[in-house]
Formats: C-alpha cells, sequence, structure tokens
C-alpha cells in the first residue's frame, strides 16, 4: 500500500484520534509552537493539513487559511469541519499557488511524512514572499532513532539504528479504545538544515520544548528527551541550489507520531 492509499486507509481513524481533545500530544505541545507563530498577516498557507485541527487553531487566532494535503479524505473531512479555512487537495512538492503568495507557511508535523522533503521545502519557499516565515514541527530526529525501554519516565533511552540516516517509519498506537497507524521517514538535523539553506531559509529560532505542565504522567520522560523540533525560519534571498521535484513527494496529515 502506497502512502496516499494509507493516509486515505486511516483518515477516519485519524480524525477520531486527533479530535478527541487531550488524547495526543498535540493538546501539550500546540502552546509552544504557536509561540512561535507570528501574529496574522496576509495570507497563511498550511502544508498537509489533515483533518484540519492546526488551521481551525491558526484560524481561531485570525490568520487567514488555507490549508492543503494530497489525502482527499482528510481534505473533505478538514472542509466539512468548517471553522474558517479554505481546504485545497494539492501535492506539498507542485503547490498550485503562485510565488510569493502567502507570507506565512505551517507545516505542523508533516515533513517528516513527506517522500521528498527537500522538494516539498523548495516549493514552500517559492510560495512565501520574500520576508515571510515558515513554522514547522517534527518529530524530533533523536526520538525517531531511538527508544525508550520501558515507559517508566526514568527509563533509559536506547539509539538502535542509524541517526544519520534515512529511513522509513511504520508504528502503530492503541489508547483509550483509538488505532492508528501512522506512516512516514525519519531524518536528522542536518537534512531538514540543509533543505532549508537551499531554499532560501535563515532559521531565526529553533526549540526543543517540554510537554506542557497539564501533561498527563506519561508524557514526563519527553521533560528527558525531546519528543519534537520547532522551529521559525525567515525567507531571505534566493535558493542555493536547484529545485528538486518528485512526483512521489506528497503533503499529509499533520500528526504526532510520538503521541505521549
Amino acid at each position: 500500500m502506497g502512502a496516499v492509499e494509507h493516509w486515505e486507509a486511516e483518515a477516519g481513524r485519524w480524525a477520531a484520534w486527533a479530535r478527541e481533545p487531550g488524547h495526543d500530544a498535540y493538546w501539550y505541545y500546540r502552546d509552544a509552537f504557536f509561540a512561535l507563530v507570528p501574529p496574522p498577516g496576509r495570507a497563511t498557507l498550511e502544508v498537509g493539513c489533515g483533518e484540519g485541527r492546526v488551521a481551525r487553531d491558526l484560524a481561531a487566532q485570525g490568520h487567514r487559511v488555507t490549508g492543503i494535503d494530497v489525502t482527499q479524505a482528510l481534505a473533505l473531512l478538514a472542509a466539512e469541519a468548517g471553522a474558517g479555512p479554505t481546504y485545497v487537495l494539492a501535492d506539498g512538492a507542485a503547490l498550485p499557488f503562485e510565488s510569493a503568495t502567502f507570507d506565512l507557511v505551517v507545516a505542523y508535523n508533516s515533513l517528516m511524512d513527506v517522500d521528498d522533503m527537500p522538494a516539498v521545502v523548495h516549493e514552500i519557499g517559492r510560495v512565501l514572499a520574500p520576508g515571510g516565515r515558515l513554522c514547522a514541527c517534527i518529530t524530533h530526529p533523536l526520538a525517531d532513532a531511538g527508544r525508550f525501554t520501558t515507559r517508566d519516565p526514568e527509563a533509559p533511552f536506547v539509539i538502535e539504528t542509524s541517526y544519520l540516516a534515512r529511513r522509513p517509519y511504520e508504528g502503530t498506537f492503541e489508547r483509550d479504545g483509538l488505532r492508528i497507524t501512522f506512516k512516514g521517514w525519519c531524518h536528522p538535523l542536518s537534512a531538514y538544515s540543509r533543505a532549508l539553506e537551499a531554499s532560501g531559509f535563515l532559521v531565526e529560532a529553533l526549540r526543543e520544548p517540554e510537554p506542557s505542565p497539564t501533561a498527563p504522567p506519561r508524557m514526563e520522560r519527553y521533560r528527558r528527551i525531546p519528543n519534537f523540533l520547532m522551529l521559525r525560519a525567515l525567507k531571505s534571498g534566493s535558493p542555493a541550489g536547484p529545485r528538486r521535484r518528485s512526483r512521489a513527494s506528497r503533503a499529509r496529515s499533520p500528526r504526532s507520531r510520538r503521541t505521549g
């Protein structure tokens, strides 16, 4: 099953998982993320909007949001939820917008899902106006490279694979009667940095946030090893490298791979 087919099949389960208040990690990290997001401007794009919860939160803060996702079932779920944003079915590596259309692009837990991450970052840079910003959250590359040996807050964290290698990810999680399977990619931090550099970005802020004080006890271990990496980058100048394109590239739903 390909990635698009996977998320078409998982769309309903993801919507149930994501829309249950307090169920997954988003609820305990979103304040840290939105602290990086600039005030509303001319137009905001979310790449990989999924069922729409980040777009809805952006709209509630006054942003004029367009959300894109390559998965039709997720884009339809987002549109049905309403609350202000506009949704478009689109590939993150071939965005259907003119250059310099947006002054803010948000990619919340979607860049690690795309098959050609540098191509998607390049397209984000293309549709951003000079001086615009990209705000992104990814599963922390360190967290993706290893695992805690138990659920105990003080359990050792063990790296059993190659941190520097690009490698596929798949994991199934079940809690409180809900079940979801995630598929995506693991990249080292340098891969994201190189993609940003090549697409004309300067990193303004980099954060490794702890869960909020209201997070449940199961998330205490992420006060030792970061669960997510968040950044804000400024679009400045021309890309340093050639455009990379791939038909396999996709922008998929924002989701918390490490669900807490």
